[in-house]
């Protein structure tokens, strides 16, 4: 379970899509879509390189990324809440970059400290549809190496014990191609009476185009 924060962010708050707009966005990302994303800039400081173990078994590190654009979150294998939300939204996104997704990179670091094999990241990537992405790549290793990615992207991770919901700071930064932290959002869901995480389909939709054109505005 993915909560901002430690809070539950809710995304359809009566005033969210009227407040002012962030300075630093892209032009054609409209300002209702900036606030449902959460949507800020950032100040291009280097991104926290790592080196961890993708879902195929492939040691990559961050720095092996540069030329590419990385959309990048951090998810727990087991979550049943917005990790699965996100990764649609994923995959939208790399729908609606058409031609340019080629440019792209869409990865995840794993947060549940209990579930740190490459085949649970294998499995989730199955299961969510992130493996028809072809530059796609779920993140582990060992829980001190992910911590220190944790801490590096200001992750907050609450992980109790091996039955419990993982809570965990839900954000996504889009690096550029010098490895620049240039964007960040913060993903939200709605629950319904009995618990279970879910957004209309329009802004799942919204929330992959709205990655797009900031990758996008990257590439030009």
């Amino acid at each position: 379970m993915a909560i901002p924060a430690y809070l539950i962010a809710r995304h359809n708050t009566p005033t969210a899509m009227d407040l002012p707009r962030v300075s630093g966005i892209p032009a054609d990302v409209p300002t209702s879509l900036a606030n449902l994303m959460s949507l800020s800039a950032l100040p291009r400081t280097p991104a926290p390189g790592f080196t961890l173990t993708d879902q195929g078994g492939r040691e990559l590190s961050m720095a092996s990324l540069r030329g590419k654009v990385v959309v990048l979150q951090f998810m727990d294998p087991h979550c049943t809440d917005i990790c699965p939300l996100v990764s649609r939204e994923f995959v939208d996104a790399y729908h609606d970059l058409g031609g340019q997704a080629s440019h792209v990179v869409f990865a995840a670091v794993n947060v549940n400290p209990y579930h740190t094999q490459v085949s649970a990241m294998a499995a989730y990537s199955r299961e969510q549809g992130l493996n028809t992405i072809p530059d796609w790549h779920f993140f582990t290793g060992p829980v001190p190496k992910l911590r220190t990615v944790w801490q590096g992207y200001d992750i907050l991770v609450d992980a109790p014990r091996p039955d419990a919901d993982v809570q965990h700071t839900s954000a996504v930064y889009v690096i550029d191609q010098r490895g620049r932290e240039r964007y960040l959002a913060m993903p939200v869901a709605d629950h319904t009476k009995s618990g279970t995480a879910y957004l209309p389909a329009s802004q799942l939709a919204s929330w992959g185009h709205g990655l797009a054109l900031l990758a996008r505005d990257l590439l030009s």
